[in-house]
């Protein structure tokens, strides 16, 4: 009976010291972010304000087992045998800084965020840094991860002893954890070189799998590409490592667009070319740098032209290239209908002479129905 009442004592000391801790806890988690607050309304700087923004959670944590961290250093005084209590501070502590260097990262991304935007028109450093940052802190965030749930372990006697273990046949179980993780390391190991290469960019215009689309998010694993009709393409991010694809925005966003049209042979070049920079001229689509049309193929029925017309984007360019396409079509087929595309055939009676070589020409009539009185 009286080892139960000293016991119980034991324990009702350490209650008080814990509501203590608490409430002391609470006091100072509400005078430090009061002063906090006064400081950063008086002050202009973003960093400040994104730190208390981030970090309000992991320090207000922090403080806390701070305060019970000394009640347990008290408490053992008072009975060493009672060791629980440090131990599940200790693992809190470690969750708690784990959780401050995680928002860190997210103050340095907001930060740069904020510092280089990307809806700007000349927006390749911006995504540059984006993109290189973005994949650096995934990696960032997966090694914090790891590192606190091992040290987490490793503050239980059993896990300490299977990694003495582990420590002792070390090449067997590298071989195996290797082999068990290949896919993983390599996804990771192919992150690092994607935000270090960059062969891709957040925003970047790509053509993979035969769809056109944008880089939307880069992963440590995937990337997402959203296609042009909001359908999503995700593909492992070593695809981009392995395969061929197409970067339209590799060095600038800028792109030359063609438009193919297929005319008859006594169509006026120069009337059409005219026509095209006139078009191009009054859309809101072209940037001013390049209009130009040539003949770029002969067939036995029709020749091709080929308008290239420049954009600031691949999404205009697709805007301008549909508007020159109409338009011209509308001006040939409204000014010189009988450049359209026409099959020509001729027949020849068998009794009849065929003109010589370089007078075919001088045999071609315009065909024309047979009216009811004729016969064959």
């Amino acid at each position: 009976m009286y080892d139960f009442m000293k016991t119980l004592g034991q324990w009702g000391t350490i209650g008080i010291y814990l509501v203590l801790a608490v409430a002391v806890g609470l006091v100072v988690n509400f005078v430090v972010f009061f002063a906090l607050n006064r400081a950063t309304k008086r002050t202009s700087n973003v960093l400040d304000k994104l730190f208390l923004k981030h970090f309000k959670g992991p320090l207000r944590l922090a403080i806390l087992l701070l305060c019970i961290h000394v009640l347990v250093s008290n408490v053992q005084k008072i009975d060493p045998a009672l060791p629980v209590a440090a131990h599940v501070i200790g693992i809190l502590l470690i969750i708690s800084i784990a959780w401050m260097l995680i928002r860190l990262s997210s103050v340095v991304y907001e930060f740069l965020l904020l510092k280089y935007q990307v809806d700007q028109r000349d927006n390749l450093e911006a995504r540059k840094i984006h993109t290189q940052f973005r994949i650096l802190r995934n990696v960032f965030i997966f090694t914090v991860i790891l590192v606190s749930f091992s040290a987490v372990l490793m503050r239980f006697e059993v896990f300490q002893r299977l990694g003495t273990g582990i420590l002792a046949s070390a090449g067997i179980a590298g071989l195996v954890i290797g082999l068990a993780a290949q896919r993983t390391l390599s996804n990771l190991l192919a992150g690092i070189q994607i935000a270090l290469a960059q062969p891709i960019r957040i925003d970047d215009v790509v053509i993979v799998e035969n769809e056109w689309g944008w880089i939307e998010e880069i992963s440590l694993t995937y990337v997402v590409v959203r296609i042009w009709d909001l359908r999503r393409l995700i593909l492992p991010i070593s695809y981009f490592l392995e395969k061929p694809f197409q970067n339209w925005t590799h060095k600038s966003a800028d792109i030359l667009g063609t438009i193919y049209l297929y005319m008859d042979y006594n169509v006026p070049v120069p009337e059409v070319r005219n026509e095209l920079k006139s078009i191009v001229e009054q859309s809101p689509h072209w940037d001013g740098k390049v209009c130009g049309l040539v003949v770029t193929n002969a067939t036995d029925s029709s020749i091709e032209l080929r308008a290239l017309v420049s954009a600031e984007d691949s999404p205009k360019a697709w805007d301008l290239r549909c508007e020159v396409r109409e338009k011209l079509i509308e001006f040939i087929r409204d000014n010189y209908p009988s450049s359209l595309p026409i099959s020509r055939v001729r027949f020849v009676p068998d009794n009849a002479d065929i003109p010589p070589e370089g007078n075919m020409g001088a045999g071609l009539e315009k065909l024309s129905p047979k009216s009811p009185n004729e016969t064959s």
